[in-house]
Formats: structure tokens, C-alpha cells, sequence
């Protein structure tokens, strides 16, 4: 039976009340009196039962694929008209991953309202085709943060504050509360918990502990633990191995949580003698062991799910059946399966695209530009070639070009830090001389200004204050002014999605199918000096996207009568592509691939859809 059923005596023993003196800390919070030592806090009119929770913890190592597994578990939910609400729990003491290199990290992903976070929230907003906000991420170091400043405005009475009951109080009351306003502020039916790391890791402790309290409070049937596990399979023996994840699942069960599904990452599929003794070892019938084993693509995974069964048991531990919309569900499926059908599909072309960055040796750097491709290569039935390349060896023009002529097209992404920034000048250059369709993400935007300029309007010495702060022409420049026109988060950072008004009669406005302002996300602190555009705008760079009410350029091109494709983004538009809807400049750098290398592409119902400029002159993107 639920503790907290909202009727029982733990429900009104920490119902909040007002105390103006703590600082509005008793008013939005509750807290237990000085006689008792429970403190689970509840948001005012937060029903227990109401909401469900999914919570994945892995075992044996991290970077297995939680999120993905997560994501993919929730999509099922959400496909059968359930609301459902993701959120990433962080060990670590930043209180974003802002400033984490993508070495240690991968790549930061940057929500709607700016938060910068963890790439796993790129997953869940690709899969579950939803924006998420700071809602849907939390770390240790918020956490650590809200309860010292809470402290020395005198909020806990008097009470030494404990990681037992205070913390996981915390990390409960941020359960709730995004199980009260997960479904656009609205209460929504399942809650997905994600713990980074693994357990036994020193700084997942208190979630871990945390989640068991929660699981106790909020019942049973409230509640499902899926335990994420590795199966070795060491080259050497021939043969699948459990034990590491039979200790690992141990470590979670030594915890206090017993995982009612096991999911085992695999490179192969689980055999059924693996099974049964993860089955025997953790108190898991086999019906719910999942074999999340290598595919290739991890959007075929709700299908293996489903197929297997597991949307079924998820249903039945949580009594969701009733809540269960049956005609949506049937819509979804075909929806996903005409997509994993294409997905799955020979490819009628084959091109390759080079991305010319700095963290070319891992691609976790780069995942949302990699899930892009992938998106538009599905839409267009192309088999694409990805090269990772780094860019801090490119010292010539003619090396540039040598790699540069290679692909049907290049991608010169984002990043921080002078390491490769002339190197990718000199491939954007190269491109530019080679008529190799390009696409240039905000510092591949600003080194694409940086290089007209050098050498279209003969600024040799034009250069990005960031890099050269005594350059005689900072044709790239941080703004004193910035925080006053934008009302920026993170220091001078512009962070989150920002609108961006597009020319008429421009390459941009075709792409994006007409829209004369579309929303997209930023994330950098550097602008094109506004009393440069001007030049460099008579040079002949267009510049076809502009904030709307400021002298922020946000969308370079060239004319297609100087370029086949050619175009640049302030902004960071592979964070906003999803499987079925790709993002309209990257579907243009891959039509415009296409017809590099199959001229007759531009013809045919696809091409004339993303390769023809609506421009009225007949020119075609690509050609």
C-alpha cells in the first residue's frame, strides 16, 4: 500500500505551509517538525498514483545506451496516447555541462530555454519527437546548490541538513514536480528517470537512494526499476559472459532495488542461457529481458521492444492498460514503421560528406550533426559516407583543397578555442573555389565570414576578436551591447532558441519551405561586427537570416548563380532535426550532394522538392 496515498497520515504530516521568513522554502516545500525524521516534500496538489515512474539504472559500465533504451521505452508509452516526461540525473558537481569538454562528455546539447546539457537529451527529444526544457535535467550540482542556498536563508528550522533526509528529499521533490507539469504544464502519465553513471559510483548514491524512498512512498505499482547491464563477450573465450552483470545488477539489489526488467547491451544478441541466469540471479522472469544487442540504428529499437513484448510488461508492473489509446497507438506504429522501412531500405544514391571539426576522433563530439545526416539520408534514400576530420593539420590552400575535393560535401561544425580555426578557413576557402555544397554551423558560420572577407574583399588581415583581439579588421566580434539586447543566460552566451527573420528570394527561404521567420537554437557568443555587413554584403555575401529586430546576422549564403549551395548558420540546426522531420539545411547539403555527383537527381519528385530554387531563374541547388 502507497505511503503517501493522499489520504494518510504522511501526506498531512508534510503538507506545506506558508513561512515568508524562509524565504517562500516552507510555502513551495513542506518540511517535516522537529519530532519526526522524514522529509519527503510534495508539490501542493500532487496526487500519488497519479503519475508513474520509469526509472534506468545501468550496471557494469557506463555509456551503454540508458537514454537510449529510455527514450526508446518511452516512445512505446507515448505512441499508445500516454504523456510521458524524461529527466537525466548527473552525478557530477557542474550545475550544467556548459563548460565539459566533448572529449570527456560528447557533445553538449542546448534545450528550447538555454540550459546546456547532456547529449542524452538530444536522444529523447529525436525519439519522442518532443522539446524538452531544464525541467528534464538535473545534477548534483543543482542539487548541492538549492539546499546551501536554502540553508543560509534559514529554511530547514534549526535542522542539521543530512544527505538522508534532506538531499533525496531534493531529488524527490524534482520528480514531482515534473510529473505535475511534464505534459506542457499539465500532469503527465509516465516519468522516465535516467541515472547517469552506474551504480556503485560514489556520486549516484543518493539518487539511487533517493529513487528506493520514492519507490516506497509512491507504491509498488507506481514505481518500475529497469536494471541496464553489459554481457562480455571476450574474443578469446567465444562465448557470452554474465558475471560482470550479475554483479553489477547485485551492486543495485545491495541498494535496496530490485529491477523488475533487465535490458542487456550486447554486441550480439543475448543467448537464451545468458537470460536464464541474469533471469536466476536477479528475480526477473525472462519475458522481461530485453537483448539491446549492437543494430544498426538505434531507431529500430522501439520495434525490437515491442516485438519482444516489453511495452506490454511495462503496461501490466504499472496498471496502465486502462489509460491505453489504441487508435493513436495503431497510427504511430505504421508511422514508425514506414520510417524504419526506409530506414531499412536500399539506398538509390551513395555520396559522401566530409565534417571538417576539431574533435574528429570521437563522434559522440558531434552526435546530433551525425543523427541529422542520418535523417536526411533516410528522406532521401541516400547511403552517405561520413569523414571525421581534423582540421588542425590543414596548413596550405592546396591541402584544404586535396581534402576538400573528395566529398560531394562538407560540414565545418562548431567549437570553442583557436585549435583548428585556420585550418578550417582554409577549408572553407576550398570549398567555396571547388563549388563543394557546404554548410557552415556557428563557427563554421563565422570562419565562412572570416574568409570572404580575407579573401573575396582582400582583408588579409580579417580575423574573430576571440582569436586575434589586435586584428585591424574583427570581422567577428563579441558585442559589449549583447546582454542588453538579448537578456542572455550564461554570462555573454546566447543560449536557446531565438526567432530568425529570412529573406525573401534567398536560398534560405526555399529551404525552409517559405517561413519568413523560423526558430532555432544558439549557442556561441560572437557576432558579425554590424559595421562590416554593409562591405561585406556589397562583396556579395548574402546575408539571408537576421535577428528580427537587431543587426545580429544569423544565415549566410552565396548566390546560386555564384555557388551550387553554399550557406552558413549562426545557430546550431542539427539540434532540431528529427527522424521524421529532418532539418531543412541539412536536407539541402545532402540533395545538393546528390546532384553533385548524379546531375539527373535534380529532376526526379525528390530533387525537385529539395534541389530546385524557387527563385524563378530555374537554377538548381547542386548543380
Amino acid at each position: 500500500m502507497p505511503l503517501t496515498d493522499g489520504q494518510g497520515a504522511f501526506s498531512r504530516q508534510f503538507e506545506p505551509t506558508p513561512d515568508p521568513a524562509s524565504g517562500g522554502f516552507l510555502a513551495q516545500f513542506g518540511a517535516s517538525d522537529e519530532s519526526s525524521e522524514g522529509f519527503s516534500p510534495t508539490p501542493r496538489g500532487y496526487q500519488p498514483g497519479r503519475t508513474k515512474y520509469v526509472v534506468v539504472i545501468g550496471t557494469v559500465m557506463s555509456g551503454l545506451g540508458k537514454g537510449i533504451f529510455s527514450s526508446s521505452l518511452a516512445k512505446l508509452l507515448k505512441d499508445k496516447g500516454l504523456s510521458v516526461a524524461p529527466i537525466k540525473m548527473e552525478g557530477y558537481l557542474n550545475i550544467d555541462s556548459g563548460t565539459l569538454n566533448p572529449y570527456r562528455h560528447g557533445e553538449v546539447f542546448v534545450l528550447e530555454d538555454g540550459l546546456e546539457t547532456d547529449m542524452d537529451l538530444g536522444t529523447y527529444e529525436r525519439v519522442l519527437n518532443q522539446n524538452l526544457s531544464r525541467r528534464n535535467f538535473v545534477t548534483a550540482g543543482q542539487i548541492y546548490t538549492e539546499i546551501l542556498e536554502r540553508e543560509r536563508r534559514g529554511g530547514y528550522l534549526g535542522r542539521d541538513v543530512q544527505m538522508i533526509p534532506h538531499v533525496t528529499g531534493v531529488v524527490k521533490m524534482r520528480l514531482r514536480q515534473l510529473a505535475m507539469t511534464g505534459n506542457e504544464g499539465k500532469p503527465c502519465d509516465v516519468v522516465f528517470v535516467e541515472v547517469g553513471g552506474t551504480a556503485g559510483d560514489y556520486e549516484n548514491g543518493f539518487y539511487i537512494e533517493a529513487l528506493r524512498e520514492l519507490a516506497f512512498e509512491e507504491g509498488s505499482e507506481n514505481v518500475c526499476f529497469v536494471a541496464l547491464t553489459y554481457i562480455l563477450e571476450p574474443s578469446i573465450l567465444g562465448e557470452q559472459k554474465s558475471k560482470a552483470a550479475q554483479l553489477g545488477i547485485k551492486r543495485l539489489m545491495e541498494a535496496g532495488v530490485q529491477p523488475q526488467l533487465i535490458a542487456c547491451r550486447a554486441k550480439n544478441p543475448v543467448n537464451d542461457k545468458v537470460m536464464q541466469k541474469i533471469a536466476m540471479f536477479s528475480n526477473v522472469p525472462m519475458r522481461r529481458i530485453f537483448s539491446m544487442h549492437d543494430r544498426t540504428s538505434i531507431y529500430s529499437i522501439p520495434d525490437a521492444m515491442r516485438e519482444g513484448g516489453l511495452d506490454r510488461e511495462i503496461l501490466s508492473i504499472l496498471k496502465l492498460h486502462d489509460r491505453v489509446n489504441t487508435l493513436q497507438e495503431d497510427r504511430e506504429r505504421i508511422t514508425w514503421s514506414t520510417f524504419t522501412q526506409r530506414l531499412n531500405a536500399p539506398r538509390t544514391h551513395k555520396v559522401k560528406i566530409g565534417v571538417l571539426g576539431k574533435y574528429a576522433s570521437l563522434r559522440d563530439a558531434y552526435a546530433s550533426i551525425d543523427k541529422a545526416i542520418e535523417h536526411c539520408g533516410t528522406a532521401l534514400g541516400a547511403d552517405i559516407e561520413i569523414e571525421w576530420l581534423d582540421t588542425s593539420d590543414v596548413e596550405t590552400l592546396a591541402r584544404a583543397k586535396e581534402l576538400v575535393s573528395k566529398f560531394d560535401g562538407v560540414i565545418v561544425p562548431g567549437g570553442f578555442g583557436m585549435r583548428g580555426v585556420e585550418g578550417k578557413i582554409r577549408c572553407v576557402q576550398a570549398a567555396r573555389l571547388e563549388r563543394v555544397p557546404f554548410l557552415g554551423i556557428c563557427l563554421g558560420f563565422q570562419v565562412a565570414v572570416i574568409e570572404y572577407a580575407r579573401n573575396v574583399l582582400g582583408w588579409t588581415d580579417a580575423h574573430s576578436t576571440e582569436f586575434d583581439p589586435a586584428t585591424k579588421h574583427p570581422v567577428i566580434s563579441e558585442l559589449p551591447d549583447q546582454k542588453k539586447l538579448e537578456g542572455i543566460m550564461g554570462g555573454t552566451m546566447r543560449l536557446g532558441a531565438q526567432d530568425v527573420q529570412i529573406a525573401s528570394g534567398s536560398l534560405a527561404r526555399m529551404l525552409f519551405g517559405g517561413k519568413d521567420v523560423v526558430r532555432e537554437r544558439f549557442r556561441h557568443r560572437y557576432e558579425v561586427e554590424p559595421t562590416d555587413v554593409e562591405a561585406l554584403t556589397a562583396g556579395g555575401l548574402v546575408f539571408s537570416g537576421r535577428h528580427p529586430k537587431h543587426p545580429i546576422m544569423q544565415v549566410l549564403e552565396l548566390p546560386l548563380s555564384a555557388h551550387p549551395y553554399f550557406i552558413g548558420a549562426q545557430f546550431h540546426p542539427e539540434l532540431t532535426s528529427r527522424p521524421l522531420d529532418p532539418q531543412p539545411m541539412f536536407m539541402g547539403l545532402v540533395a545538393a550532394a546528390i546532384a553533385r555527383r548524379e546531375p539527373e537527381f535534380a529532376q526526379s519528385e525528390m530533387g525537385r522538392r529539395w534541389v530546385r530554387a524557387a527563385n524563378g531563374s530555374g537554377a538548381t541547388v547542386g548543380a
